[in-house]
């Protein structure tokens, strides 16, 4: 049988909060994030992401053949890529079967590219 409404408004004791209270914790004008960088805002960004041109600088320090290589290194269809060099991967998804990008391969195998992984160092 059903519980009836009094007997739950006894288990489920609830505290109503004044106004004064409510008001005050929910305040609005002074966000604790007062410097955080938001769109339009009057910070700058820091120096680590604006380039000499002025623009933001999120492509990094790489070309287009270490993007073709950090898009194997987030692809977890070849494996993990930790305590394991790219090459290394790459020769075991190709053994696997699981048929690796022949272009990551010659690259690799050029040896004018990092070996290690992206996040190699980071986690």
């Amino acid at each position: 049988m059903a519980t009836t409404s009094k007997n739950m408004n006894v288990f489920y004791r609830q505290k109503k909060t004044t106004a004064t209270t409510s008001t005050a914790k929910r305040s609005t004008k002074n966000p604790s994030h007062k410097d955080a960088a938001t769109f339009g805002s009057g910070t700058t960004q820091p120096p680590a992401l604006v380039s000499h041109g002025g623009s933001l600088d999120v492509k990094g320090d790489f070309d287009e053949e270490e993007q073709v290589l950090r898009q194997f290194d987030m692809n977890m269809a070849y494996g993990p890529c930790l305590g394991i060099s790219r090459l290394a991967r790459w020769e075991r998804s190709q053994r696997m079967g699981l048929n690796p990008p022949e272009e990551v391969g010659s690259l690799l195998k050029g040896g004018e590219v990092r070996l290690e992984c992206l996040f190699e160092g980071r986690v």
